[in-house]
This record gives C-alpha cells, structure tokens and sequence, in this order.
C-alpha cells in the first residue's frame, strides 16, 4: 500500500461516499423515536393567484387618475390613487358584480368603468 499513488490510496473512500449518496429516501425522526419517510404527495395542492388580466390608468370626469390592476376571474382588483401610491384590494362576490374595498366600488372591467370613491360622487372613468 506504501508503493500505491495518493490517488489509488483514495479511490475507495471515494467509491463508499459516491455509494452512501445512493440512498435517496429521506426519512424524519419523530418524538416516540420512530422514522417516517416524507412524501410528496403529503402536502395539500397548492392554489395559485389569478393572473394578471390587465392594468389600466384610468380618466375620471373630474380629471383625477386612477390605476387599477385587474386579475382573472373577475373577482379581484387592485387600485391605487396615485401611480405608485398604497394599493387598496377590491373584491366582488361574483364575477360581475362590482368590486368593492376601502370605501371604492368599480364597476366594469373593461376601457370605461363607474367609479366611486370616498367622499366624491359615483363618475365615469376612461382608460
């Protein structure tokens, strides 16, 4: 073994470590000391946002802008008051119905929408 390399030397070190990796089940202890092994199909499905349907700056009749994102289905919406302002969420019961939070309610969700806001009488926006 003297007379062997350094890297002959190492080689079945490393063969150990390449077959001890082989294993891929990974397991968790528990409090009673038994072992369990995750799976995947363990966790609930996750359910993802709706997506980015359209984000339009809007118009008002009294000069004034608004912004609002609209999401997929319908049923939510995001509206800001000043281009990079808070956001205020707005929610409809149903796809359809006005969308409504914070005090604001849109109606519509296409290029024209009825807005009210706080403190100022239901108008007309245009994108």
């Amino acid at each position: 073994m003297k007379n062997l390399p350094p890297l002959l030397r190492a080689a079945p070190l490393a063969l150990l470590a390449v077959l001890a990796a082989c294993n891929s089940k990974t397991e968790t202890a528990t409090a009673d000391g038994a072992a369990e092994a995750n799976t995947a199909t363990a966790a609930p499905p996750i359910e993802l946002p709706p997506p980015l349907i359209a984000s339009r700056t809007f118009r008002c009749k009294d000069n004034s802008l608004l912004y609002i994102d609209f999401y997929g289905g319908e049923k939510t919406a995001d509206l800001r008051a000043v281009k990079d302002g808070t956001v205020t969420k707005l929610v409809a019961e149903e796809a359809g119905k006005p969308l409504t939070g914070g005090g604001y309610s849109v109606s519509g969700t296409g290029k024209e929408v009825t807005i009210t806001q706080p403190g100022k009488p239901s108008q007309s926006c245009k994108a």
